[in-house]
């Protein structure tokens, strides 16, 4: 008999792996659904822990699928950015679920750059806290080659970090600020928000037009926003959302939706922004603004 309430329990969790493995919902969801017909198919009784057994099996099943994937990422045109979790209403589930934490655009950009053993090592060990016999016995790796590329991932994912948490209401305050002077294509007050050494990522996948080059420096981060609202006087609007958990803006052009953001903020100015355009990436947030 099928323990259907303790899978539907541990759901949440799965699927919070799979997403961070890969980035799209629509793989994390095939990843979940898998791990249920092995579950549904498995002998439950012999079982000693019900939530190590699926974690251990959704793990390996999103390696896999990372694997078959990296074919697909390489030909991919332009940046990879994952699939945004957008969220408009900030009192919506998935804003006090797992997924608001620890999933930010600037992490999971990170760790597209490591492989699927050395990612899978780092969310097990720094985002679930597992010790290292168990990513050991689920990458059937020893426990010393598991430490090392734990420790290899979080030195470059503390590059990307930023030193201090910034409160919310400074997000928002920013934000807010940008957003004004973005409207009105005000290059020199967006400027002053950005870090000297700001950098901007955009993902078209090539399905529309999008920077091919990571941008760097607040001159051309703020000449981006500037020419486009200098193409389409008065069409660009913004709307604040939280975008994987973390600060974010959504952005329309004459009323349809142009692409999703996420905004790495430290001392007080944008170190980063992450640009979702592929429409493949948005079909889960507003295509009108309202």
């Amino acid at each position: 008999m099928t323990d259907t309430p303790t899978f539907a329990a541990l759901r949440p969790r799965l699927f919070s792996i799979a997403y961070r493995m890969l980035g799209t919902r629509a793989d994390a969801e095939d990843v979940v659904q898998d791990a249920w017909l092995r579950w549904h198919g498995s002998a439950q009784n012999a079982v000693q822990s019900a939530e190590a057994w699926l974690v251990t099996i959704t793990t390996r099943l999103a390696i896999d699928r990372l694997r078959s994937r990296l074919a697909e990422r390489e030909a991919y045109v332009g940046w990879w950015l994952p699939e945004p979790i957008v969220e408009l209403d900030e009192h919506t589930p998935e804003s006090h679920a797992e997924m608001a934490s620890e999933v930010s655009m600037a992490l999971l950009w990170v760790l597209e750059r490591l492989s699927p053993e050395e990612r899978a090592a780092f969310l097990m060990r720094q985002v679930f806290e597992q010790d290292y016999g168990e990513i050991a016995s689920v990458l059937g790796k020893s426990e010393a080659a598991c430490r090392q590329m734990v420790h290899r991932a979080q030195e470059r994912v503390q590059q990307q970090k930023p030193r201090f948490a910034v409160p919310k209401a400074q997000h928002h305050a920013l934000l807010g600020r940008f957003i004004a002077a973005a409207q009105v294509g005000d290059r020199d007050a967006m400027k002053s928000m950005l870090a000297d050494d700001v950098q901007l990522v955009a993902d078209g996948g090539g399905k529309v037009n999008s920077y091919l080059r990571v941008l760097h420096g607040a001159g051309r981060v703020a000449g981006s926003f500037w020419s486009l609202e200098h193409q389409y006087p008065q069409q660009v609007a913004y709307r604040a959302a939280r975008v994987n958990g973390g600060p974010g803006l959504v952005r329309y052009v004459g009323g349809k939706l142009e692409s999703a953001q996420s905004f790495l903020i430290e001392d007080g100015r944008i170190v980063a922004v992450f640009i979702v355009r592929n429409p493949d990436k948005l079909t889960g947030v507003p295509q009108t603004i309202f």
